[in-house]
């Protein structure tokens, strides 16, 4: 439902060090979500690769939240998605918490396009963090994930996120308290790195999670001081999926179709979660599916659909900002995002944002945006903001942020 294609049909909908050795749980079966919306007619079916099962787009603070996942999922091809962290301290949180989060909770934990969404907590103290999973439960989400993966500062210095997989036992106890705390339909993830520092506890912490219930593992293929510098070590996921029963989904450095071909190659997985790729390009999933990549003029209405939603939740002197965090990524892949880039790039005020962008009419302290948008569409009436259909990636001296 809702992909970006032009709207042929009626059915076109928004244009837009050893192995672990201990004997616990292994009987559950494994659970993994359905996507049952046909595949729309007006995309060209190309071979698709042939080890793929599904693709999951990645949590990540700061930048993924309801307004870019719901924009992400109207283009298509991903089958869940995976909510920003919410964070537990030593409070039971109130429902409105949950659903500040996840508003997709009141659409059935789904978002519009129909794409599932799982809530993912963050903590250290499994019966603080059972507790509110039990709460969330009452809201009937798509799955509860466990956060052992986020490498920030910030995060770390409360013993939350991957500062945790240098206590494997302490891993085990909070999957295992969730588990316990939710009932058995609601699925139950988690997402680790490799280590800490190095990868020695690696199968430690897989088994630790696997034994504890967990109806799925994603591993992201870095450790915590890799922080996100490239590469990322694939091969170590290959490790994990071989060590343990559940499901194992890799993620990490997959921004184009080859990079996703690889490493399934190399992890052995049917499953990719992607991020900042998918941010970047759009449509990736459906590109490493084998079907038509759209190009940037059936993007470019996602930007005008964000723009709108960001508007209805982010307070305005961050909403610029917010926007530019996006085109930041998207002139990795689309030329055409660069010259909007530079077009917004020294404003912070939304309603000039809006006039240069979206020819919206600014008020009265906005005026002297309307020269300046009449001067930026005028350079790039060529492009239009819909380029020629040949969206190649930019050299990589241009990339830079």
């Amino acid at each position: 439902m809702a992909l970006l294609v032009a709207e042929k049909t009626d059915r076109s909908v928004d244009k837009f060090q050893e192995p672990h050795s201990g004997s616990g749980w292994r009987g559950k079966p494994a659970w993994i979500g359905h996507d049952p919306r046909p595949m729309p007619q007006e995309i060209t079916q190309q071979k698709p690769p042939p080890a793929l099962r599904q693709i999951l787009l990645a949590p990540m603070e700061g930048l993924l939240d309801h307004s870019l996942r719901d924009t992400l999922t109207r283009v298509g091809g991903v089958d869940r998605c995976v909510s920003e962290f919410i964070r537990i301290t030593d409070q039971l949180l109130p429902a409105r918490v949950f659903l500040r989060v996840v508003p997709e909770l009141r659409n059935n934990s789904r978002t519009a396009a129909g794409t599932p969404v799982r809530p993912q907590l963050l903590g250290s103290d499994p019966t603080c963090i059972a507790e509110n999973a039990a709460r969330l439960a009452t809201l009937r989400p798509a799955g509860i994930d466990l956060n052992f993966g986020c490498p920030a500062p910030t995060v770390n210095r409360h013993r939350g996120g991957a500062v945790l997989l240098d206590e494997p036992e302490l891993v085990h106890d909070i999957v295992a308290a969730v588990r316990r705390a939710v009932p058995a339909g609601i699925p139950v993830s988690a997402k680790m790195r490799l280590g800490v520092r190095d990868e020695s506890r690696m199968l430690d912490c897989a088994h630790a999670i696997e034994d504890a219930g967990a109806d799925e593992l994603v591993v992201h293929a870095r450790t915590k001081l890799h922080g996100y510098r490239p590469p990322a070590y694939w091969e170590r996921i290959a490790e994990i999926r071989q060590a343990v029963r559940i499901p194992v989904v890799a993620n990490g450095e997959v921004w184009t179709v080859a990079d996703a071909l690889r490493c399934l190659q190399v992890s052995g997985c049917d499953t990719l979660m992607l991020g900042r790729g998918i941010v970047a390009d759009p449509a990736l999933a459906l590109a490493i599916r084998g079907l038509q990549h759209p190009g940037w003029s059936a993007l470019k209405p996602l930007l005008a659909h964000f723009w709108q939603r960001i508007a209805t939740h982010v307070a305005p002197r961050h909403r610029s900002g917010r926007l530019k965090q996006w085109l930041n990524l998207l002139r990795r892949r689309h030329p055409q995002a660069q010259t909007a880039f530079d077009a917004v790039r020294l404003t912070n005020d939304p309603l000039e944002v809006a006039a240069i962008l979206f020819g919206l009419s600014p008020q009265p302290q906005g005026l002297r945006a309307v020269a300046q948008a009449e001067a930026v569409k005028e350079a790039a009436e060529g492009l239009d903001f819909a380029g020629s259909g040949e969206d190649e990636p930019l050299p990589s001296d241009q990339l830079a942020a």
